[in-house]
Parts: structure tokens; sequence; C-alpha cells
């Protein structure tokens, strides 16, 4: 029988810190294979590993050779490491890096493929991954390179229920920030949050907040430029075109006083400015969406988790959430494609003449 649901590919990430324990977890749910068909790209080995090491109860796990053999109703795993996987939990090396990547290459080729819908990766150690096939600073600037098309921009967003957080810089040093916080930066990633927020999330006329760079908005200069210089030029460019951005606003006010409440998304300036007030108020429903691209990829929004690992503290719930914030993002891409595909023609209809419909749908500029 043909599989009709949504395939779910989930990497294992690096496999000595927690996320084969919240996979695990979160698979112990049985709406997951109600609502879709899980395909765990990681090692079987590893699983029982950290299945036995935290008294878990028995996830019954179906080894398949690829992703087309998935069966529904199951948790399917592939096999991407070899049986001589050293595991050892909360301990950065080499060898769990290599592992975390060859779920990720794999899982990634398989999405570009078609072979899955979705995927939704565990926490990653960017140091242990790096090589000379993984030099990026994370999963958003690697799925950028290898699934963008054309022009394709990624935006790292976490979001959770009332709260959308984007970044106009990611895994950027802090000293390099305000060099890449530029009026194009900037309009770029509004563009982006739009679209994402219109067709991802099904908001037909999104409210974006824009962050300051500078302490208190700058102060008019006095505490620094950007926000007069590079801020504010790119909130009024992206208004022109139809956005509907505002502030720049002082992070501190913003958040303390609860305005993020009123607008749909924030696109803060850099990582730690957005990130921190996040996970203060979202920590175990976050979820990271890397919007912009083809594909649908999303990620718990916590670490390796390296000082838990393998002593059954991990939470699912952030993983819970990532597996079905892909789900919806997905139908609401359907939703919006399907909307969207045949819009209906301008049409002017001549109040001095019945039943006469013009269609300026069509070019006549052959007969001017």
């Amino acid at each position: 029988m043909a599989n009709n649901k949504i395939k779910v590919g989930i990497t294992h990430g690096d496999t000595n810190g927690i996320g084969y324990e919240v996979i695990l977890k979160a698979m112990e749910d049985p709406r997951i294979t109600e609502l879709c068909t899980p395909v765990i790209y990681g090692s079987a080995k590893a699983a029982a590993y950290y299945r036995k090491g935290i008294d878990m109860q028995p996830v019954s796990l179906v080894q398949i050779a690829d992703a087309s053999q998935a069966r529904e109703d199951q948790i399917n795993i592939i096999n991407v490491v070899g049986e001589d996987l050293a595991i050892e939990p909360g301990v950065s090396s080499k060898a769990a890096g290599e592992a975390a990547f060859k779920a990720l290459e794999r899982a990634v080729a398989d999405l570009r493929e078609g072979q899955i819908d979705v995927l939704v990766t565990a926490p990653i150690n960017k140091d242990a991954i790096q090589s000379p096939t993984f030099h990026f600073p994370g999963h958003t600037e690697y799925l950028e390179s290898s699934l963008g098309e054309g022009d394709d921009k990624s935006l790292m967003m976490l979001c959770t229920e009332g709260l959308r957080v984007a970044l106009v810089t990611t895994h950027t040093p802090l000293s390099k920030v305000p060099e890449a916080v530029t009026k194009e930066a900037i309009a770029e990633k509004l563009t982006i949050f739009n679209n994402s927020l219109r067709q991802d999330f099904g908001i037909e006329a999104p409210k974006i907040a824009v962050l300051s760079l500078n302490p208190h908005a700058g102060e008019n200069g006095l505490l620094g430029s950007e926000e007069q210089e590079v801020i504010t030029p790119a909130i009024n460019e992206a208004s022109e075109r139809g956005i509907w951005a505002f502030g720049p606003y002082a992070s501190d006010g913003f958040f303390g006083t609860e305005a993020y409440k009123n607008f749909d998304g924030v696109l803060a300036m850099y990582h730690d400015q957005g990130l921190t007030p996040f996970k203060t108020l979202a920590m175990s429903s976050g979820v990271n969406f890397t919007a912009g691209l083809k594909y649908v990829r999303t990620s718990p929004d916590h670490g390796t988790g390296f000082d838990i690992a393998g002593q059954d503290k991990a939470s699912p719930e952030s993983m819970l959430h990532a597996i079905y914030m892909a789900i919806d993002v997905l139908r609401n891409r359907r939703i919006h494609a399907s909307a969207y595909r045949n819009p209906l023609r301008r049409q002017y209809f001549d109040k001095s003449k019945d039943n006469v419909v013009l269609d300026l749908s069509k070019d006549d500029s052959a007969n001017d």
C-alpha cells in the first residue's frame, strides 16, 4: 500500500549528546505515527544503547535500507554509520561529529530527491562536526548551501506560540555584527520573513517589529548611528514595498513590556539579542525553523546537552514541537500554493453597458 502520510526525516545529531534521548522519548508519543511516518537517519546500535542506558520503555524501530521502504504506522530507521561507532555520552569527539554529518548528508539528499517530505534535525556540536566537507557555522548555513536554489537565501527563525524571532546575522562573531548589519541585509531578511509568515504560517498581512542595534535605539545618534543611517531606511524601504515593518525598538524595553505580543514577528540584529529573550520565554517549546528555502527544516531550539547526556534528564517537548511544526508548515505551504495557483483575473465592469466585462490581465498593447 502506498505511503500517503507525510514522511518526516529525523537526523540523530551528535551521538554523544541528548539527540537519541529526545528522539526516542518523542517517538513514545502515539500521536507521532498517527500524524506522520518517521524516518530516523542514524544508528540502531546507538538508539539501543541510549534506550537501555536510561531504562526507557522499548521503542520498536524498523530498520530499512532507504526512505522509499518506510512503513506507515511504524518508526523507521536507516543506518548511516557503522557498528564500530564509539558512544561516549557527554564527550565531544570527531567520531560523533562525523556520525552527525553522515546522517545530515544522507537526509538532505533524500529531502532534495523527494524521498522524505520534511526534515527535523537533532542538535549538532558545531566544533566536532567541522571537516573538509562541513565548514559551516551551523545547520542553517549548510542547508542554504545544500538546498538553496538560484538566489535562495535562508533565514534563521525561532518559533513558539505567539512569538517568532528571526535574525539578520546568525552565527556571526559579535565584533563583526555592525559591519554585517547593512540596509541591504535588513531589507533581504525582512522580505524573506514576510514571505515566510504568509506562506508558512498563514498570516496574510504580518506585522514585523525590527529591533535596534545600539542601546536605547541609538538615542538619536548619541549611542550609535546605525538606527538612523541603516535600520530606519531599511524599514522605510520595506514599507514602500508593502511590508508592514515597524521600529527600530530597543530590545530590553520591547521584551520587558511584552510589546512583542502586538506583532507577528520580530527581526533581531544578531544572535543573542533575539535568542536570549526567546529562550527565556520559550526554552522548552521553542523550535528553530529555516525559512526562505524550498524545503522545510525544523529543529529543537536547544543544544547537544552534553552535561546531561545519558542521564534521562532531557525533555522531548522541543523535539515534539519541531516535528509538529514541520508538518504544519508543509501543510500551510500546500494550502498557500493552492490558493494562489490560479488567482482571479482583474476585471472591469462598464456600468453604461449590460453584461460587458473587460479582462485587464491580457496585454492589449498591440491595439494601442
